[in-house]
């Protein structure tokens, strides 16, 4: 039995995902990319998030990131590996991470006790971690940690949420959630991205969005309104249940009170983020 409260770690992955996620609605991270030859903003996205696989081609994108279109990544993979190499996308991802953060959070932030004292919580919790069927965070797990706090603390959040997200892959697939339809069943808990963010950014048509709406209708997961039904919101509970036990380890580690500090401050340093205009303002939520 965990002797961290309910959800502990859940909260605490809340805190500092956010912060991470940054980077990809971030001006600075197309500016560095650009640099590099690397225009579209898919293309850039697919090479910042996948290059610590290395020059990976589609099939192992698809796989990792679960939620997009096929297609659209093979679009940009492998061949964006042509304009820039892994490394040097890499380098230009930590570059992008720093002047977001910097314009985010302020001088004083990125000078503050607290900045360093968060960027050790976090990489101690980083230490109970483990790599087996988890390849993103793996692939992440062996870059090197920044020096600088708030790039410690970023690449720390980095690290936690692939953990996480690795194992959310394997809750989905438990549940018989293909991409599309969990997309559609967590933008109906009102938490995920909003519709038309899926669809520009996604890859997905509105045909395929109704499609995946339709197979949840079926399961009783969905309702005509395209509201979850009582099985469906049970259905995603479960998921993310299923994602908590198998994210547990690092919280442990770290332990309750610890993991009540770094919470803490994760939510002191993203809702600084937010209120510096962190992300679009309609991005998440249900259709309207």
């Amino acid at each position: 039995m965990s002797s961290l409260p309910p959800q502990a770690g859940r909260r605490c992955h809340n805190a500092l995902n956010p912060l991470h996620s940054t980077v990809y609605f971030s001006p600075d991270l197309g500016t560095e990319l650009a640099g590099l030859g690397i225009e579209d903003a898919s293309a850039a996205y697919f090479a910042a998030r996948s290059a610590a696989l290395g020059a990976v081609g589609p099939g192992a994108v698809a796989a990792t990131f679960y939620n997009f279109n096929p297609e659209l990544i093979a679009r940009h993979l492998p061949a964006v590996w042509d304009t820039a190499s892994p490394e040097t996308v890499l380098a230009a991802r930590l570059r992008a991470a720093d002047a977001t953060l910097r314009r985010l959070l302020g001088e004083d932030v990125m000078a503050s006790k607290e900045l360093a004292e968060a960027a050790e919580l976090a990489l101690r919790a980083t230490e109970a971690c483990t790599r087996y069927a988890r390849p993103l965070y793996a692939a992440h797990a062996d870059l090197p940690v920044p020096s600088e706090p708030h790039l410690a603390y970023w690449h720390a959040a980095t690290l936690l949420r692939e953990h996480r997200g690795d194992a959310h892959l394997a809750a989905l697939l438990l549940a018989g959630l293909d991409p599309l339809e969990a997309l559609v069943s967590h933008t109906a808990t009102g938490k995920g991205m909003a519709p038309r963010w899926i669809l520009a950014t996604r890859g997905w048509g509105r045909a395929d969005w109704e499609s995946a709406q339709d197979r949840l209708r079926e399961r009783g997961l969905l309702d005509a309104e395209g509201v979850l039904t009582e099985a469906g919101t049970a259905l995603r509970n479960e998921v993310e249940e299923q994602t908590d036990r198998m994210d547990l380890a690092p919280y442990e580690h770290l332990g309750a009170p610890s993991v009540e500090r770094l919470t803490e401050l994760g939510r002191g340093f993203l809702m600084t983020a937010f209120a510096a205009g962190a992300f679009p303002a309609d991005a998440t939520g249900r259709p309207a």
